[in-house]
């Protein structure tokens, strides 16, 4: 049985926070030193404008990053936060920009192939910000209206990154040309696939629901030799009119193999159906986090 990950609370919590939001921060800023500025390859949102105008104008990357982010910070703290939200985002911003300049000139970019600048840069950006959201601050820019989409819209973050990061790289083909573009859109969709991975913390499962005539001696089996809970709702046969116990059971992905012979073990007949479980909390999984002020 898989133990349940403890989340840190109170004083630890809040410096566990911004722990991920420092290491975050500090990665997409080693990403766009590394594999974005030095191949002409434009990033997502603030940042990748801030690209577009250091080839245009020679302007310093971060500084750029962060004086479009003025405006947007505020959406942050009057939408998507408070000033909880606010704060955080600030200290990831300032050190985004901070380390996006001051480690320019010593990162050398390790390749130019641009296979490897899409899968190792589409790595450590969506590494970086699944950090900074699970730190629950934002690296700012088109992130800040990511998180509002994903609180007002329910669109996945990483989906409303992609969406809106488009726009940016259709602007982006007059000065760099087509190719280009299509390794930032391909980099975006590897950065966008991480970040949802990072954001939902490793903790997908599988969900099945199973309809057996022996619901009894299935849920004795799940419970005693699986070791996890089961949820019995009731069910009525949609043709038969029939009365049926349905059973709700909650797995690790390791764990549906063994799920599914122990239920023909005892049914062959039984209805199964599993279904993915992007997030699951509560025991056995993964613990709620508690709510700190800053």
């Amino acid at each position: 049985m898989k133990l349940p990950v403890v989340a840190p609370k109170g004083r630890w919590g809040v410096a566990f926070d911004y722990a991920q939001i420092v290491a975050g921060s500090l990665l997409v800023a080693a990403g766009t030193n590394l594999f974005f500025v030095p191949n002409n390859v434009v990033s997502g949102g603030v940042t990748g404008l801030s690209i577009i105008a250091h080839h245009l104008f020679k302007t310093p990357v971060g500084m750029v990053v962060l004086v479009l982010n003025l405006p947007l910070l505020w959406l942050g703290w009057r939408f998507a936060g408070g000033i909880r939200f606010f704060v955080r985002t600030v200290v990831s911003v300032m050190i985004l920009s901070i380390a996006i300049d001051l480690t320019a000139p010593f990162l050398v970019p390790p390749t130019h192939d641009r296979l490897l600048v899409i899968c190792y840069g589409g790595l450590i950006d969506g590494l970086g910000m699944g950090l900074v959201f699970r730190g629950r601050g934002t690296t700012g820019g088109t992130d800040i209206l990511a998180r509002l989409a994903h609180r007002y819209l329910g669109i996945g973050i990483g989906q409303a990154l992609l969406a809106m990061n488009v726009a940016i790289f259709a602007g982006a083909a007059f000065l760099f040309g087509a190719e280009a573009v299509m390794v930032a859109l391909a980099l975006a969709f590897v950065s966008a696939r991480v970040l949802d991975v990072v954001q939902t913390g490793f903790s997908a499962a599988r969900a099945a629901l199973i309809i057996s005539r022996k619901p009894d001696a299935v849920r004795e089996a799940v419970l005693k030799q699986l070791g996890r809970g089961v949820t019995v709702l009731h069910g009525q046969g949609g043709f038969t009119g029939e009365e049926r116990p349905v059973l709700y059971v909650v797995v690790a992905p390791h764990e549906v193999g063994r799920l599914k012979r122990l239920v023909a073990h005892v049914d062959r007949a039984a209805f199964v159906a599993i279904t993915p479980a992007q997030e699951v909390l509560g025991e056995g999984f993964t613990a709620h986090a508690g709510e700190e002020a800053l």
